[in-house]
């Protein structure tokens, strides 16, 4: 089994996963709207294949021009401008589902907001001297 685990990271991780971070920490208002524990995994499930469908589609449609294997196919797919501004879509498209998805509306966020980190803050300061 470990074996497939080895597989396993790479093929999410990378280059689809660097994908996608990148993304989310270019647009941290999205990445806010799947800050759930189901709507992460909802949003990660779909987003990496349907990111990963899109590459394909767009390797079978276009050529690499000037492709010398000296960087991932993948890379060489998002040099292209139109190519690039399609994936960032796909994982905005499959984002903004995840968050409208009422199935996921009475999830709590990971982490806690702003109020609940002031009042920690506070209490802190109060009770235990610090700030």
């Amino acid at each position: 089994m470990a074996e497939l685990d080895d597989v396993w990271i790479p093929l999410v991780d990378e280059p689809i996963g660097g994908i996608v971070e990148r993304i989310l920490r270019d647009d941290p208002a999205l990445a806010a709207r799947v800050e759930t524990p189901h709507r992460i995994l909802a949003f990660k499930t779909f987003v990496y294949i349907r990111t990963g469908i899109l590459l394909g589609q767009l390797l079978f449609d276009d050529d690499i021009p000037g492709w010398d294997g000296s960087e991932s196919w993948v890379d060489a797919l998002l040099r292209d401008p139109k190519h690039r501004a399609a994936i960032e879509q796909e994982v905005r498209t499959v984002a903004e589902e995840i968050a409208a998805d009422p199935q996921y509306g009475d999830d709590e966020p990971i982490a806690p907001d702003e109020s609940t980190r002031d009042r920690f803050r506070a209490f802190a300061r109060e009770h235990l001297g610090r700030g």
